[in-house]
């Protein structure tokens, strides 16, 4: 079954310096000049090497037969081309099937002796491969189809038995149909390792489609010279239909009690997909009509073989196509992510034929199926991060990769992991459970080793081929072609819908962009504009109380008192509506600020302003040196502290004015422990009156006040919708914890890089 490195040379299989005996070979150049020959020439050709080396093709061959071979060579040189070819010796006349080919600088001629005054017409090999096209039609699946093939096959060549063999992904084989006599052992469904057809052999039954060695137990023929004169380096075979072969090659068949062998290679989008192997106890010699005829067979095979793969790929494929569609849809329409993914629950799984799911998007793990723990979840994403991979990772055994894995083999043997985005941590893990297989192996796998004798690999054929049995554990089923292309293609859908939706809302951002300042531009021109006429109500006012008071009765007079007050109320709110228009449009002063001097500024403008009031203000520690427009800054202090004392029924208010650094925001469980970089979380605390839960988020609203104008000094209601603008436009955001009638705690914090 195999053509297995020739330990007992120094050369690889493709250049052993030898052929079989069963034919002769000629190296020519391209003048058709005879360079180099094998050493059986006088059998076959009535001549010894020494008087063919270095003369003209045309002493062999007369004018007529040289033509058909220059001709030959001009038509077709992709692979081994056939000749009809005779020649007179002093034995008579003699017939030969003649292969030429040619490598880069040398032609080469092997002939083989035929009974045939004629060549093999095309009609000859049809009717042998006719019958057996025709079964191959009515065949209704792959495992038929290659079954047939086999039958069909040793019909034809009268092989002892014949074998259908398929690689697997790590390059062994699998015996997947038989025909044979029935005394002979079988190998059906026996896996054989991949040592047994190295890489160097595998590439060979690529460029050549078959190989054909009637008998093991014949002595090679070596090539005069040695080397190639040409190239000064031995002769390239590896197309060669004489092609000798090593001994370890010939004692691994004869362990099989195999004599005589044939080959056929099955490719399957340009890859060698599996072999057709024909064995024989005894020497078994094929005419070329009958090889010719397989070879046919075997291109026919290999042409069908892909289409009933193709067509079970392509029904499965359908599937998924389908539930990917779905998936799709359902992103599109629902908001929320993961509940279009998982909903309903059999569809994600179903998608790469899955038994559990997780979907990861940051901190939020969501289960579906049979998996591990969420916890288990994440030092499973964890491991693979660290691994470095793309955008998709997979395994059908985990716990050998990953050994912490054993704990959960049942449910998470096999792993499929789809990177959705670099920047979030967004996954899906798809869980496959631990299937417990028993391969039964052609002989001990364990016995076919390679032996290092003197700096050289030697290779040693195991001596039974009986069956022998491995039990494999920790491994799920392996994922397939169209289940990983299936998981991509989810990945993308969920990208292209996400960057649509992000797309419309940076449509959306850009115009409500556009109208913030539109309205900020009118709110800055109609607050100033008001501020004008405002003014002559409130000094036309002001005459008519003071120079008509005796004129107005206590009603009149009364009504003018309500236009003053009022005046000044809605001086106010112009006052307020410009800072916040302003604060929108004018650029940020960013500037190294020291927080205790800005800071002690606020204070003493308090102490200042309100010297008849004892101000209990509490600083526990220095503050640090931030990055801050100072003037703003100064500002949200003020408006903060202010409104502290304001609102503080108690007989000793105070305010306390202080900073959480990173370890103490993690130990509140403002943000997750193994975060390393935050900003600093300022607030303001007092023992005031505190604020309903229910007016949390609606205080920071302009003009928005809690209590009548009469209570707690009156205002506009803006103080902390100008310090929300504020620690906004600094990137950062503002909120209130309080507890009603015990006080409240005001918190802010500004970006990363202020």
């Amino acid at each position: 079954m195999l053509d297995l490195l020739a330990t007992d040379h120094d050369n690889p299989i493709h250049i052993p310096g030898s052929i079989q005996p069963h034919g002769v070979l000629l190296a020519l150049s391209v003048h058709l000049q005879i360079v180099q020959v094998s050493n059986n020439t006088r059998e076959y050709l009535g001549k010894r090497p020494q008087q063919l080396l270095s003369k003209p093709l045309s002493y062999l061959f007369n004018v007529e037969q040289l033509e058909a071979i220059q001709q030959c060579l001009k038509e077709d040189f992709g692979g081994v081309n056939y000749l009809h070819l005779s020649l007179s010796t002093l034995e008579g006349e003699r017939y030969f099937d003649a292969f030429l080919h040619r490598t880069s600088d040398t032609v080469i001629l092997e002939l083989e002796l035929t009974d045939s005054p004629s060549p093999e017409s095309f009609s000859s090999i049809h009717a042998l491969t006719k019958g057996a096209i025709a079964k191959f039609k009515r065949a209704s699946d792959l495992k038929e189809f290659l079954q047939l093939a086999a039958l069909c096959l040793r019909k034809i060549t009268e092989f002892d038995h014949v074998m259908v063999y398929q690689f697997d992904h790590d390059q062994a084989g699998e015996v997947i149909a038989e025909a044979k006599r029935e005394d002979l052992p079988s190998y059906l469904g026996l896996r054989f390792p991949n040592l047994d057809i190295p890489e160097p052999a595998r590439e060979l039954y690529k460029r050549s489609s078959l190989r054909f060695i009637p008998n093991f137990a014949v002595e090679p023929v070596e090539l005069l010279p040695v080397e190639n004169p040409i190239t000064h380096e031995p002769l390239d075979l590896s197309l060669s239909v004489l092609r000798s072969f090593g001994s370890c090659c010939a004692e691994y068949h004869q362990n099989m009690d195999t004599t005589g062998l044939l080959v056929i290679s099955l490719m399957k989008d340009s890859k060698l997909w599996g072999l057709i192997s024909f064995h024989h106890k005894t020497p078994k010699y094929v005419p070329y009509k009958i090889r010719a005829s397989c070879e046919f067979l075997g291109e026919i095979i290999s042409l069908e073989l892909a289409n009933k793969v193709i067509q079970e790929k392509a029904d499965y494929k359908t599937k998924l196509e389908s539930l990917r569609s779905e998936v799709m849809e359902s992103i599109s329409q629902q908001e929320d992510l993961v509940d279009a993914l998982v909903q309903p629950e059999t569809r994600l799984l179903e998608l790469v034929g899955a038994s559990g799911v997780a979907v990861c998007l940051n901190d939020d793990i969501t289960l579906r199926g049979k998996t591990p723990n969420v916890q288990d979840v994440r030092s499973l994403i964890a491991w693979v991060e660290s691994q470095g991979i793309g955008n998709l990772f997979y395994t059908d055994c985990l716990a050998k990769l990953y050994p912490e894995a054993f704990a959960y083999k049942n449910t998470a043997s096999g792993l499929l992991l789809l990177q959705i985005s670099r920047i979030r941590q967004y996954y899906i893990l798809w869980f496959r459970p631990e299937v417990i297989q028993t391969i039964n192996w052609a002989g001990n796998p364990q016995e076919t080793i390679l032996l290092q004798e003197e700096g050289r690999i030697r290779f040693s054929p195991r001596k039974s081929f009986e069956k022998w049995q491995e039990i494999v554990q920790l491994t799920s089923e392996p994922w397939k072609d169209s289940e990983l292309d299936s998981a991509l293609s989810i990945r993308s859908a969920i990208i292209g819908i996400v960057l649509k939706k992000a797309e419309e809302l940076a449509k959306i951002n850009l115009e409500l962009e556009r109208s913030n300042q539109e309205l900020a531009s009118f709110a800055y021109a109609a607050s100033h504009d008001l501020k004008e006429p405002l003014r002559g109500i409130y000094n036309f006012s002001t005459i008519l109380q003071e120079d008509y008071a005796s004129v107005l009765d206590d009603e009149g007079l009364e009504y003018i008192e309500t236009v003053l007050s009022l005046s000044v109320r809605m001086e106010n709110l112009i006052n307020a509506l410009l800072r916040l228009s302003q604060l929108g449009q004018a650029q940020l002063q960013m500037q190294t600020t020291n927080l205790n001097e800005l800071l002690q500024e606020v204070i003493d403008v308090f102490h200042a302003s309100r010297q008849q009031n004892l101000l209990d203000i509490r600083v526990p520690r220095t503050f640090p040196t931030i990055e801050c427009d100072q003037v703003l800054l100064n500002e949200v202090f003020s408006n903060l502290i202010a409104n502290a004392f304001k609102y503080n029924d108690k007989p000793e208010p105070w305010v306390e004015i202080g900073y959480l650094n990173i370890n103490e925001q993690q130990e509140i469980g403002l943000i997750p422990k193994e975060q390393t970089l935050a900003p600093l979380v300022f607030y303001v605390r007092d023992n005031g009156i505190g604020i309903q839960e229910h007016h949390h988020k609606a205080i920071f609203k302009i003009f928005k006040r809690l209590h009548s104008q009469e209570k707690y000094g009156g205002g506009a209601g803006a103080g902390l919708a100008i310090a929300r603008k504020i620690v906004e436009r600094h990137g950062g955001k503002i909120w209130v914890e309080s507890t009603f009638g015990v006080g409240s705690t005001f918190y802010f914090m500004l970006s990363v890089d202020c």
